[in-house]
């Protein structure tokens, strides 16, 4: 388990506690300040991919190497997930609360379907078509 889990986890048992103690009047405050934290440490994870991936590309530009690159950029792949995963929030939250776990299921279903389309175009029989050349991103 990384250290950033454990604290997670570690709040998320306090937001649990402080809900059993406050009531459920409290309850979108404290899913919003935990939602938050989840936020802080995705985006301090990604800061710390992005620079070893930075500091990666310098090394082989350094080199005088290119290494090949699969379809997608390192910025689309996970820009795409990272940006699904900020819109799952209030989807997750829309469906929830006009349609009960139904409407939950749905959004979260509508999620895994677009992210899995996106991850197809990586597939050789999906991305080999007349005229493309990887990602339509790339210069």
């Amino acid at each position: 388990m990384k250290a950033g889990d454990s604290e997670l986890k570690s709040e998320l048992d306090a937001a649990l506690h402080a809900r059993s103690e406050l009531g459920s009047e409290y309850e979108p405050a404290l899913v919003e300040s935990f939602l938050e934290k989840v936020e802080q440490q995705l985006d301090s994870t990604l800061d710390r991919q992005v620079r070893r991936h930075l500091a990666e590309q310098r090394v082989t530009a350094a080199r005088g190497t290119r290494p090949p690159q699969p379809l997608g950029h390192f910025g689309e792949r996970y820009g795409f997930g990272i940006i699904s995963l900020i819109l799952a929030v209030p989807l997750s939250a829309i469906g929830a609360s006009t349609a009960g776990t139904g409407g939950l299921i749905v959004a979260w279903l509508g999620i895994v379907a677009v992210n899995a389309v996106h991850a197809a175009r990586s597939w050789p029989w999906f991305s080999h078509r007349p005229g493309r050349t990887g990602s339509d991103w790339e210069d």
